[in-house]
């Protein structure tokens, strides 16, 4: 879940985060309770269900990109199982710090590192789902598509990637104001997609907000150029 727009700069006390040309929050404390009020108390069936189009199977390595405060991370190493693995990114140390703290708390394995989208610090075909959830409007045209390209490259053959955000919608209110704060229409979800070189499997509402999803798969003989 996107928070509304606030100083992207470090905090005087917070670790230097690495460059991210976007939106970076590090109210990490205020994200959390804004999402229990925007979700009425239910973020994790909230988180479940933004999960759910991926399709995740025991034993498969999932990268969450934009991790935030981790807790679509811990609903996602509680899909794949002991045999599986997860890590989480986010370009904020302190979205970082509290993921860390989130994860040891409910006693699950997730692998945490501060990371801008845009490069991944991970090798090629490393993983079998890449999440990038409500986070893309965060970053300009050029670094979304960069943050997609990055995502099918750490995809193994046959790969996954899950992207949901807004669909953008006028009017006022708190949720208007989320969905027009990252000057972006994610309608333009699909096309990025593609042409990052991924194949379009799946699309759809899913069913909160004017959230919507593609499904993108990795084909192992299209390189994009």
């Amino acid at each position: 879940m996107s928070p509304p727009p606030h100083d992207v700069t470090n905090p005087p006390d917070s670790k230097a985060a690495p460059t991210s040309a976007g939106l970076v929050v590090h109210w990490a404390a205020r994200y959390d309770l804004l999402i229990a009020l925007l979700t009425l108390g239910r973020e994790r069936r909230f988180r479940e269900r933004l999960i759910e189009p991926a399709r995740l199977e025991p034993g498969e390595a999932v990268l969450d990109i934009g991790c935030g405060t981790g807790t679509l991370a811990i609903v996602a190493k509680r899909r794949v199982g002991p045999s599986g693995v997860v890590h989480g990114i986010d370009a904020s140390p302190e979205m970082i710090a509290r993921a860390q703290r989130k994860t040891t708390r409910a006693g699950v394995d997730v692998a945490f590192e501060i990371a801008p989208a845009q490069s991944l610090p991970f090798p090629d075909s490393r993983f079998d789902v890449v999440l990038s959830t409500v986070m893309l409007h965060h970053l300009p045209r050029a670094g979304r598509v960069e943050a997609v390209r990055e995502a099918r490259r750490v995809l193994k053959p046959g790969g996954r990637l899950l992207a949901v955000d807004f669909v953008r919608r006028s009017g006022k209110g708190l949720l208007a104001h989320f969905h027009r704060h990252g000057r972006v229409d994610p309608r333009d979800l699909g096309r990025l997609v593609t042409e990052a070189g991924l194949t379009v499997v799946d699309s759809g509402p899913v069913g909160r907000w004017d959230l919507q999803y593609v499904l993108g798969r990795r084909d192992a003989k299209h390189m994009p150029t």
